[in-house]
């Protein structure tokens, strides 16, 4: 019998603190109308001082796996896309499995950025298809207020805070029916984090710098054709999507994605305007989202599609 991978269960968690761009306003030299006609971001969630990624990784999987009505020493593999770890090491996914009371089961992350969920999605589908496990635990989780420099208003207004999961399980009927990832590191200098620990010293500049320009530019075209590379590969026509979630980074680029598949953004699901963008975390908390909502059902095509830092970009496609 061919094994295919199914989503089971998902879950999110958001900070409690709330960051307007009103608050903002007081901070940095910008202004809400400014913010919000650019990016399509009214405000974002904020970590606690005692928080990190493991923290709301752990919130956000105790609800996938108990919406995907499993035991938690059923997990077989975790895997925690983050750009924000607790530490260099151990791994982000090696504290939440301690956290979550697992044990012997492989976790890893991985660093992909904002496409990281995707890539931990693929993998994942890789280790059940091929009977390594039969549920696998993929969470996107960030606190990209502790790499963000507040004093900079072109970049500390996009991003914000939040973890979302997904159980995957093995399942004789197609779940997801593909993925295609890649990357193009020469654009590395776009969109990075120049720091580094050496000699218990900080070398470099850890927080965020960004091109926008060249940032927005690319991922208006490549989000496009890494969507339709997945509909070619199965043969679909746009038609067929039923959702479209895309990396939460900008509602001018969700725009224009949708535009370009020829979809109305009523099949587009959205959360920019009130998470920002949470990088790794941005598909997982959109699509958990829209499936407590009711929004996604059984039978429908849900489209998943990221851009990040490296650049690296891919898409995943999934048979509810």
């Amino acid at each position: 019998m061919t094994i295919h991978s199914r989503v089971a269960g998902t879950g999110s968690y958001l900070p409690q603190k709330v960051l307007t761009n009103r608050e903002l306003e007081r901070l940095v030299d910008t202004t809400d109308e400014w913010v919000l006609t650019r990016t399509g971001i009214r405000q974002r969630h904020v970590a606690a001082d005692d928080q990190n990624a493991s923290d709301l990784a752990l919130a956000a999987s105790r609800k996938a796996i108990e919406a995907a009505g499993i035991p938690v020493q059923d997990i077989g593999l975790i895997i925690v896309a983050t750009t924000t770890p607790d530490m260099i090491f151990p791994s982000t996914a090696c504290l939440l499995q301690a956290k979550l009371g697992v044990r012997g089961c492989p976790a890893f992350d991985v660093q992909a950025v904002c496409s990281g969920f995707v890539y931990g999605l693929a993998t994942a589908n890789q280790f059940i298809r091929s009977g390594q496990c039969r549920n696998a635990l993929v969470v996107g989780t960030e606190v990209y207020s502790h790499i963000i420099d507040w004093s900079d208003r072109s970049t500390c207004v996009l991003f914000g805070d939040g973890a979302g999961a997904v159980v995957l399980t093995g399942d004789s009927a197609p779940g997801i029916l593909s993925s295609h990832l890649h990357a193009d590191g020469s654009y590395a200098e776009m969109l990075s984090v120049p720091g580094t620990v050496a000699g218990g010293k900080v070398r470099g500049r850890p927080l965020l710098k960004m091109e926008g320009n060249t940032v927005f530019k690319f991922a208006v075209r490549i989000l496009g054709e890494v969507a339709e590379e997945a509909l070619a590969a199965n043969h679909m026509d746009k038609s067929q999507i039923d959702w479209l979630i895309p990396h939460q980074a900008n509602i001018r680029i969700i725009q224009a994605t949708a535009r370009r598949l020829g979809l109305s953004m009523e099949k587009v699901v959205t959360t920019v305007d009130r998470h920002a963008n949470t990088s790794a975390a941005s598909i997982p908390l959109a699509l958990d989202e829209a499936v407590r909502d009711g929004r996604i059902r059984a039978g429908q095509h849900v489209l998943l599609a990221a851009v990040g830092g490296g650049f690296t970009w891919g898409s995943v496609l999934i048979r509810w």
